[in-house]
């Protein structure tokens, strides 16, 4: 009879010690799964933030100014180039 009653100790001893370790191995996943969703949160609002800035100094940047040239334009690749100049022609005043 001592052998059954040591046997049976072994045995809930065994479940004892399987369910505190589900319990604790259940917890840390748990505690792991709640801290990657707050990281993936705080990422996602990070970058909200940055596309905010970005929109925010693109409504706040100065207008780039044209430029305008006082004199003829004598690009050869701009299609409102002025002929004259380009060809060396001068007015003669």
């Amino acid at each position: 009879m001592s052998t059954s009653v040591g046997v049976n100790v072994l045995r809930w001893g065994a479940l004892a010690t399987g369910v505190f370790y589900g319990l604790y191995n259940q917890l840390s996943i748990s505690s792991r799964e709640k801290l990657q969703a707050k990281q993936r949160e705080w990422q996602h609002k990070e970058s909200l933030i940055q596309q905010a800035k970005a929109e925010w100094a693109k409504t706040q940047a100065p207008a780039q100014p044209k430029s305008s040239s006082t004199g003829p334009n004598a690009d050869p690749k701009d299609p409102n180039a002025d002929l004259n100049t380009l060809l060396g022609i001068t007015d003669g005043k």
